[in-house]
């Protein structure tokens, strides 16, 4: 393309604001029509989808590639003569399209020098029509920074797309970048609107060539004052059809000119009462139409198939929530059975597991037995027969039972009674064994205790595997919980049928328990509390969890 290559638009007309002779032909250079920014103005029927047709068509003549946005479907009037593809979400296009085609779309008007019509008039949801234009002109920008090909991108009615009042949405924000960074890449932007004074400023101010049709309105007439001055604020409402004023940046003078008439189709034009008679419309290459056919049903392909994934997900997890209510269900009535089976065989506040643990005590020191449900230890004492009477701890001589217990934290006391001595030990429960003493909490029969809990739980944990134990973590830290979360949290593949046995290794021992919607909480303590016949102070029992919590998991949890 010659950079001095003009196409012929009007002639100079007489009136006021006239500069030049009448009849006079008026060129535009096409380079800056091509590369720069435009606006045409100017009331409902005065002319100006005229003007901007015979640009159009003045550059389509010379095989000048362009994308016009038709916002009230009246540019397809211009395939009675040109070759240009018509696309939108009418019918009446040569193919319907949505912001997945803007990419081909900017590549068959970029590489392939296609012209388009981007028909947006039929998208009944406004949503659509923005981000189809969006996406088209984020394509064209990025396109030509790489090409940097002439071309023009004409947006009818702009004020919609960048009004003055309010704030941008994205495709207004798209479209002032165009405005202000398009033209050193090649890409100008021409708006047409019939409001000026809701046209963002910002755009009008940048623009390299202006045209200003009959205006009527006070609003309007007052932007012209602004840009042209008071006297054409004055004359522009006395403008004929098709006659403007035309402001350019590559001439001084501000033109009063009549535009020619458009020679295709006017699909704009008001209807008549004659007969409407459409003329035949050139149509497009079928390979391009292919190419766009393509996008549609691949995009249609792949909108059935995630709608085919989610209805699968949906029967799913319907699935899973009845196996888990299932589930639940199951374990419940287990744990009914359990409580009615220890209700049968057990007597009130002593459980089998209490049982278990006792008789586990009983085989591994012979010297200690049960009375009344506490430790006493019944071996020959060095110098005493007779041992506490609240029944904590017995002190017969020989070894006591606080040997037994192995407690980091745990050391000789200070207090009272005599190492050597026979006799009664203190009736408290606090008096001195075979020269050792302790306070309350520390007699020989709650250590037995402790020791014969802590044993059988440990030897428990100790037999599962390391992610099991993790588990009975995460519930203690995060709880509650349902298994495959415990299961994934403690480093688990999340295998449903693994989770689950896992899970009922935990529950089986006493460590956690259902708590509904298949939920499951950490409840030691109260496996504890169940273990001393709900005979501890809260201190007291918070003590002794704290100790085997410590003694059972040590690292994970919190150091003495």
């Amino acid at each position: 393309m010659s950079e001095t290559e003009t196409i012929t638009v009007a002639e100079v007309s007489d009136g006021a604001g006239s500069a030049g002779d009448p009849g006079t032909t008026v060129e535009m250079p096409a380079v800056e029509v091509l590369t720069g920014r435009g606006f045409v103005t100017g009331k409902s029927g005065s002319g100006k989808s005229n003007t901007a047709s015979v640009v159009i068509e003045k550059l389509l003549d010379r095989q000048f590639s362009l994308l016009i946005v038709d916002i009230d479907g009246e540019y397809y009037g211009l395939k009675e003569k040109y070759e240009i593809l018509h696309v939108g979400a009418d019918e009446e296009c040569d193919i319907q399209v949505g912001a997945e085609h803007a990419e081909k779309i900017a590549d068959l008007a970029l590489r392939n020098n296609i012209p388009i019509i981007l028909d947006v008039s039929s998208f009944l949801d406004e949503r659509e029509a923005a981000a189809l234009l969006t996406e088209v002109a984020k394509q064209l920008f990025a396109k030509e920074k790489k090409l940097k090909k002439p071309f023009l991108l004409i947006v009818e009615e702009v004020h919609e797309w960048i009004p003055e009042g309010g704030g941008l949405d994205e495709c207004g924000r798209m479209l002032i970048k165009i405005g202000k960074r398009g033209r050193k890449h090649g890409l100008g932007i021409t708006g047409i609107s019939q409001r000026p004074a809701d046209v963002k400023k910002d755009f009008i101010t940048q623009c390299d060539w202006l045209v200003w049709h009959r205006l009527t309105w006070r609003n309007d007439t007052k932007v012209v004052k602004r840009v042209l001055g008071s006297e054409y604020s004055a004359a522009v409402e006395d403008l004929g059809d098709g006659e403007g004023f035309l402001v350019t940046d590559w001439s001084e003078q501000t033109r009063r000119v009549q535009f020619q008439r458009k020679r295709t189709f006017d699909a704009g034009a008001t209807p008549g009462l004659d007969d409407f008679e459409r003329p035949d419309l050139k149509s497009v290459s079928a390979d391009l139409v292919g190419e766009l056919e393509s996008i549609t049903e691949e995009q249609d392909r792949r909108e059935d198939r995630i709608e085919e994934l989610e209805q699968e997900l949906l029967e799913k997890e319907e699935r899973i929530r009845m196996l888990e209510q299932d589930l639940a269900d199951a374990r419940d009535l287990s744990r009914m059975a359990d409580q009615f089976a220890a209700a049968l065989f057990d007597h009130p506040g002593r459980s089998r597991m209490r049982i278990e643990s006792e008789q586990s005590t009983l085989e591994e020191h012979p010297g200690v037995e049960y009375r009344n449900g506490r430790a006493a230890a019944n071996g020959v004492s060095a110098g005493g027969d007779e041992g506490s009477r609240d029944g904590r701890s017995d002190a017969s001589g020989g070894t006591s039972a606080t040997d037994l217990a192995p407690w980091p934290e745990q050391s000789a006391g200070s207090g009272g009674g005599d190492g050597d001595g026979g006799g009664d030990g203190h009736r408290n429960g606090t008096g001195d064994v075979n020269g050792r003493s302790g306070g309350a909490d520390d007699a020989s029969g709650a250590r037995v205790r402790d020791r014969s809990v802590v044993e059988r739980l440990r030897e428990r944990l100790e037999s599962m595997d390391p992610t099991t134990r993790s588990m009975l973590a995460r519930y203690r830290e995060r709880g509650p919980l349902s298994p495959l979360d415990a299961h994934v949290a403690a480093g688990g593949s999340g295998d449903r049928t693994v989770a689950y046995s896992r899970n009922g290794e935990l529950r089986e021992v006493g460590f956690i328990e259902h708590a509904g919607r298949g939920e499951y909480v950490y409840v030691l303590p109260d496996l504890v509390a169940r273990e001393f016949d709900h005979r501890l102070s809260p201190e007291q029992l918070d003590e002794r969890v704290e100790r085997i919590e410590r003694y059972l998991v040590g690292g994970p949890w919190p150091a003495e």
